[in-house]
């Protein structure tokens, strides 16, 4: 089978284009034939070597959906055929607030989508929803799945509520944007891109801010003048200090990232005399897997899709993702779309 394979850490250039043999799923396993996949910043931090856990060689991609190819002699209750989506949180456990130390996800340090067929755990595998193309499909998993636990299990999100996404473009954010939207929340956004403030607009948010603008702030304020109900946060930096003169008395501030590195100056009185309760959260368990497919297809939502590229033109999509030129998920056709 075709496959992208990461040997050697560094730039676009290491992803290359090899033959390697069709894996064979075992007994509680399937074989996926790949689709669709799509790139997750995740994604550039292992090529380049700032991520945990790496081993090469391997398989890049989290993000994938396919139909099933094969099934190990433990699985009764798929066919040949079956359209699924892959959830990329391996080993999560039982305990809903937390993951086990034995959490992975596909894509290095196990092979991941970036591949003509990939073999997961038969838990790891769902239905397909119908109205999704393959690659509308494959843009939501980690993603997906990362905004849904940070908007719903630990933001807490009503409808009515104000709620303030930095660093909109991303997909987590602009799934975070549409979840949100699509509950009655009021959104808000922020980005160095007036375009991307504009596509954020037409996809239900109420307004959005320059955050290259020294008083970007100061301008959310005029629009919330208690504040924002609900923050989250994927990008840190020096502007993380800033959320707190936008946050309300009582609000819910989430993070998921860091982008811009290390909060530099935080001024504690205003997180403890707001009363602001600061969440940590990363990906997301099976169960909030499976509710994240059902809000989407409840309310008929398509994952934004921001430009889809050959196989063969991997390394071009990977340098869009990581200019940070992109609004929605970067998808990579694997195999010739059927619907």
């Amino acid at each position: 089978m075709k496959t992208i394979i990461l040997r050697d850490l560094g730039g676009p250039e290491q992803y290359r284009i090899e033959d390697v043999d069709i894996p064979s799923p075992s007994e509680n396993e399937v074989l996926v034939r790949v689709r669709a996949a799509a790139f997750n910043r995740r994604d550039i931090f292992i090529r380049k070597g700032e991520y945990p856990g790496i081993r090469l060689p391997s398989i890049p991609g989290a993000d994938g959906a396919g139909e099933i190819a094969a099934v190990g002699k433990g699985v009764k209750d798929l066919a040949i055929g079956n359209k699924v989506v892959i959830n990329p949180a391996l080993n999560w456990g039982n305990d809903e607030r937390i993951y086990t130390k034995n959490l992975s996800i596909v894509g290095v340090p196990t092979d991941g989508t970036f591949a003509e067929y990939i073999k997961v755990p038969r838990e790891n595998v769902y239905p397909k929803p119908e109205y999704l193309s393959w690659e509308e499909a494959a843009a939501l998993p980690l993603g997906g799945l990362t905004a849904y636990r940070a908007l719903f299990t630990k933001g807490k999100v009503q409808k009515g509520e104000a709620v303030l996404i930095p660093g909109i473009g991303g997909g987590v954010a602009t799934f975070l944007l549409q979840m949100a939207s699509a509950l009655g929340a009021k959104v808000f956004v922020t980005s160095s891109s007036e375009d991307k403030i504009q596509k954020a607009i037409t996809l239900g948010a109420t307004g959005g801010v320059n955050y290259r603008d020294p008083n970007w702030d100061k301008q959310l304020r005029k629009w919330l003048p208690e504040g924002a109900d609900l923050i989250i946060d994927s990008v840190g930096g020096e502007n993380f200090a800033k959320l707190l003169n936008i946050a309300k008395h009582g609000s819910r501030i989430v993070t998921f990232g860091a982008t811009a590195g290390p909060v530099p100056q935080l001024v504690m009185p205003k997180l403890f005399l707001k009363q602001i309760d600061i969440l940590g959260t990363t990906m997301g368990s099976p169960t909030e897997f499976k509710k994240m497919l059902s809000f989407y297809d409840e309310h008929k939502i398509k994952p934004v899709i921001d430009s889809v590229y050959s196989f063969a033109d991997i390394q071009e999509a990977q340098t869009r993702m990581e200019k940070g030129l992109n609004f929605g998920k970067v998808v990579v056709t694997i195999q010739k779309q059927e619907s």
